[in-house]
């Protein structure tokens, strides 16, 4: 039997929303100051991370779908922050950070990491730390539950 304070008060849904809505206006606000929305740096961290790499697993690191990595990629490439070469056959293809992207990522970095520091001191290390917990085992939880690609 559940305690009322273990008991979900309305939509978790919509209480993530909520949630994701304030701590990404904080990021936004940051990032622009960079010229970047947080999926483009993301997307430049990534590759930064990763190098070279193919869209489909630069995709599932992200998590995801294909096509929605094609559109933002797609940004980047405009603006010569990444490039698309050939990949291990003449049907792949690679993704790539470039010098200008390496740079736009660098200087997006400060700004992250001072929206990272304003969050933990608005919600308090020991909050962030817990959320950070509470996520990632949410995560697992529902990436276990999921149906294997190969049983669909």
């Amino acid at each position: 039997m559940s305690t009322p304070e273990a008991t979900p008060r309305g939509c978790t849904n919509f209480k993530l929303r909520q949630l994701l809505r304030g701590v990404s206006r904080l990021y936004d606000a940051e990032l622009a100051r960079a010229g970047l929305k947080t999926t483009q740096y993301s997307l430049l961290s990534h590759l930064v991370g990763l190098g070279p790499v193919a869209p489909g697993e630069l995709a599932r690191h992200m998590g995801m779908d294909a096509s929605t990595l094609t559109r933002n990629v797609q940004v980047l490439q405009a603006q010569g922050w990444v490039e698309q070469g050939p990949g291990a056959d003449t049907r792949s293809r690679r993704l790539a950070i470039t010098d200008a992207g390496r740079a736009k990522q660098a200087e997006a970095k400060t700004h992250w990491k001072r929206a990272q520091l304003e969050l933990n001191k608005r919600l308090g290390l020991t909050e962030v730390a817990a959320l950070h917990g509470i996520i990632d085992g949410a995560l697992a939880s529902l990436q276990a539950a999921e149906p294997s690609k190969s049983s669909r």
